[in-house]
């Protein structure tokens, strides 16, 4: 009999991947084949996403390509979309199963009670609910793994769902998440991005620290590379940074949200920092760690957003100079308090101030990178093959390419970094 075929498919975060590499292994392990997202498979999973309203329609629209392309396909929904809205996924024609995300771990087991294709089953939770963590990591890439350390967020900023959508703050102890990142090593895989909603305020449920955390992973072998994937600037603290500084394993590569350059919108976001605060923080990475890659969220059109707040915000960000800007247009969300705030923005204004950031982007990325050329640099070249060039990153996050070398994949490699091209990628010559 032939094994059944199974395909993922992963909308939204780094920590939407790790669960759904997760679920693949778990899928595997019981006898299904996985294949590729675009093949035709028995059962198609989607690990969902609801940041924004885009998010909620991308899944929607992946739904039914998936029900025309293979219409006897089991088709498995969970993530916060599936949370938060799972009786409007269920109306969707070819679902057959929806799960909450305090549900995800049953997910292969639920799959396999179903009889077959029918009306969809439906497995909700309440936010309060959400209480149990689904311990996930990444595999399958030869290079680098992403370890969910915690899960949920307490914050409760004035436009997110994601405290519906995840729950509260809640992590692993430290000595579990060491156990899976010496799995990671024994795969192969050199570098670990420690991932979650709200990094930075690991140690809610087991009264451990971030940094206690840090310290332990710093500890396992056969892992070269670490990097922190978002930290909250009010998280971010002095010994932190100190350490990061210290330990030649984790990267100068940070992803701070800063959401708006003007304190206003910043209490009307409910964040938990002014914008003294966050270049204060700035500067403190930079101190310890010159060169560091700092990469920064900003969102677009806020409710009440004026042209003069909106310039206060990129004028802010120009003296930064972040290497990195992920810029957001705002999306409504129903139920969070920034619905209900007057002020609501012209999608024509949002649409040419996104334009203006992505153009300061394109700039400061470019200066970021070009800074480098003529040094040396650490590069983890990855599999990835473009026109007889492999990619890699630096400790910086800067990318870099090379004629093709198979024995370089997966390995650190000391580099020459030359001219730039138009992609902002280095021309990397190998020293050893």
């Amino acid at each position: 009999m032939q094994p059944r075929r199974v395909n993922f498919h992963t909308l939204g975060c780094k920590l939407n991947f790790s669960e759904t590499s997760t679920l693949a292994r778990e899928f595997e392990s019981g006898g299904f084949v996985r294949v590729a997202p675009t093949a035709e498979a028995d059962i198609c999973v989607i690990n969902s996403c609801s940041v924004t309203e885009h998010a909620d329609k991308k899944c929607r629209n992946l739904i039914r390509k998936l029900h025309r392309r293979n219409p006897q396909a089991i088709i498995a929904v969970t993530g916060c979309y599936a949370q938060l809205k799972p009786q409007e996924i269920a109306q969707i024609e070819g679902v057959d199963i929806v799960l909450s995300n305090n549900d995800k771990g049953a997910l292969f087991k639920r799959v396999l009670e179903l009889p077959g294709k029918g009306r969809a089953q439906v497995y909700s939770c309440e936010t309060d609910a959400l209480t149990s963590f689904f311990a996930a990591f990444s595999s399958g890439d030869r290079t680098r793994a992403f370890l969910k350390v915690q899960d949920g967020c307490d914050y409760c900023c004035s436009y997110c769902t994601i405290h519906y959508a995840r729950g509260a703050s809640r992590n692993l102890p430290v000595a579990k998440l060491v156990e899976q990142a010496r799995q990671i090593a024994a795969a192969g895989q050199r570098e670990i991005v420690i991932t979650g909603v709200n990094t930075g305020d690991f140690g809610r449920t087991t009264g451990e620290r971030f940094i206690d955390l840090l310290r332990a992973l710093n500890e396992v072998g056969g892992i070269d590379r670490y990097r922190i994937s978002s930290i909250e600037p009010n998280l971010l603290t002095d010994e932190i940074i100190a350490f990061c500084a210290s330990s030649p394993k984790f990267q100068h590569h940070f992803h701070i949200p800063l959401q708006s350059g003007c304190d206003r919108i910043l209490g009307l976001m409910r964040r938990r920092y002014t914008t003294a605060r966050f270049a204060e923080r700035i500067e403190a990475v930079r101190r310890a760690m010159p060169g560091a890659f700092i990469g920064i969220d900003i969102i677009v059109g806020f409710p009440g957003e004026t042209e003069a707040e909106f310039r206060e915000t990129y004028d802010f960000l120009e003296v930064l100079q972040p290497a990195f800007l992920h810029i957001f247009p705002f999306s409504e969300r129903p139920g969070t308090p920034a619905a209900g705030l007057p002020g609501k923005v012209q999608p024509s204004v949002v649409t040419q101030r996104v334009g203006e950031l992505e153009a300061l982007c394109e700039r400061l990325h470019g200066e970021f990178c070009a800074r480098a050329c003529g040094m040396e640099a650490d590069v983890l070249f990855e599999s990835t093959m473009r026109g007889g060039m492999m990619f890699g990153y630096t400790g910086q996050y800067r990318r870099v390419k090379a004629p093709y070398d198979r024995g370089r994949i997966g390995t650190v490699c000391r580099v020459k970094l030359g001219e730039m091209d138009g992609f902002h990628d280095l021309m990397g010559e190998i020293r050893e």
